[in-house]
């Protein structure tokens, strides 16, 4: 190396010694989750965006990099919604969960387990990782049952069974294949679709497919990535940490409210299961598994078991 190379280094010592200072400063945060197993539900604004699905893969092939286990659980609503209205697919909802016939499950599994699928998947290889995609068939990841929904008259007061067709929730992970990946070097990437009880098709909604494996797994941590901050308290300020019981208190007072109650339903059944913490994270946030992970703080709502002490 010339004098003159050396005198042009100079100018960028500054900021090559605060990436090694962040290196130093995640180190602790490394060794805690080494060899640890963290479920990723990855979708809404951060899968949308192709520089920030870029930056997810590369994330994710870091986080194996440097010992920790990561899988992850995709949605993929609007891309389904925008295949069914190409194809003239009419599509119903109610309560916010998609009406699935014969004919839409078929689209359904198409999108998810196909092109979404390949294309995260693709996307961590390109990135240098080593991935491969899953649905809930493959080695009979997901046993499912038929999602059932009640629903009260307002007028009447009679409560009604909802059909949602073939819209199902997990009755049983089988873990094994997940087990074997663990051995390896490569990022199980799963489809949210599961196997009914005599072998049919079932669309199950991705965050409680996430919940579900992250429990099965004893994850050491959850990770929900939204298109929020996370849980607002009242005053519409971002709540950093709850314990199991303020999150069943939020929900009931009204703190918690319309699409983020399932969300925190999801991340309480998984510590109720073991999982040590659920996290909803902002996923418009760069970066946000790794502030997430590699930081003192985080970048959304962690919730954790009531008798848990503070990080």
């Amino acid at each position: 190396m010339t004098d003159d190379t050396n005198s042009d280094n100079h100018s960028y010592q500054p900021q090559w010694l605060e990436q090694a200072k962040l290196l130093s400063e995640a180190l602790p945060y490394m060794k805690r989750y080494s060899d640890k197993t963290v479920v990723i539900k990855y979708g809404g604004h951060a899968m949308g965006d192709p520089e920030m699905a870029k930056r997810f893969a590369r994330d994710v092939v870091l986080l194996r990099q440097v010992g920790l286990n990561p899988i992850v659980v995709h949605g993929g609503g609007p891309q389904i919604g925008a295949m069914l209205k190409r194809l003239n697919v009419k599509s119903e909802f109610i309560d916010g969960l998609r009406v699935t016939d014969q004919e839409t499950v078929r689209i359904v599994e198409m999108v998810l387990a196909g092109s979404i699928n390949k294309e995260i998947v693709s996307a961590i290889n390109q990135a240098g990782g080593r991935a491969v995609g899953l649905s809930g068939k493959d080695g009979n990841l997901i046993g499912a049952k038929k999602l059932v929904r009640t629903k009260r008259d307002e007028h009447s007061n009679i409560e009604r069974v909802l059909d949602l067709g073939l819209v199902g929730e997990p009755d049983q992970i089988d873990p094994y294949i997940l087990d074997c990946f663990k051995k390896s070097d490569i990022t199980p990437v799963i489809a949210p679709i599961g196997v009914g009880p005599d072998g049919e098709t079932l669309n199950i909604n991705a965050d409680t497919v996430a919940g579900a494996i992250a429990a099965a797994l004893n994850a050491k941590r959850l990770i929900m990535l939204t298109d929020v901050s996370g849980v607002l308290d009242k005053s519409g300020d971002l709540i950093v940490e709850m314990a199991a019981d303020e999150a069943r208190a939020a929900i009931a007072d009204g703190t918690v409210s319309g699409g983020m109650i399932p969300k925190v339903e999801t991340c309480l059944d998984a510590v109720d299961r073991g999982v040590e913490a659920a996290v909803i994270s902002d996923g418009r946030i760069p970066h946000a598994i790794l502030v997430e992970f590699f930081t003192p703080g985080g970048a959304g709502t962690m919730i954790k078991a009531t008798d848990q002490a503070p990080e």
